[in-house]
């Protein structure tokens, strides 16, 4: 890589966020993991973020809802969606509102390294669909 790539993961389980944090790591980026949406909301870390990786259904503000807030407020960080309860409505209104990759739990950590690819590609300016 030739810029260090922030990517943020925020699920509410530690272990899923321990295993991606290890994952990530492993394969050269800088990772910062939140609880919550509301965790994410409120560190230094919001600005810096190159990708988040975001649970869909968490306490208090989803995923897509925190997808949406941060659209409104103008950050257009790229958004990968990860979910123990794959619903296609919840899919296609995730993909609507701009997600890059929307992953069902377990997911094999080469897809979610290639989403994570595709998306710096394209927040770089490189070729999109």
């Amino acid at each position: 890589m030739s810029t260090l790539s922030v990517i943020s993961v925020i699920d509410d389980d530690a272990s899923v966020r321990a295993a991606t944090n290890n994952l990530l790591s492993s394969h050269g980026y800088l990772v910062h993991t939140f609880a919550s949406a509301h965790d994410f909301l409120q560190s230094a870390r919001l600005g810096d973020s190159s990708c988040v990786v975001a649970d869909v259904q968490m306490p208090v503000m989803s995923g897509l809802d925190l997808l949406t807030h941060m659209r409104t407020r103008g950050n257009d960080a790229p958004f990968i969606f990860i979910t123990a309860f794959p619903d296609e409505s919840v899919r296609a209104r995730a993909l609507k509102a701009g997600a890059i990759c929307f992953l069902a739990k377990p997911f094999a950590g080469p897809v979610l390294i290639s989403c994570i690819e595709t998306a710096l590609s394209r927040q770089r300016g490189g070729s999109g669909k």
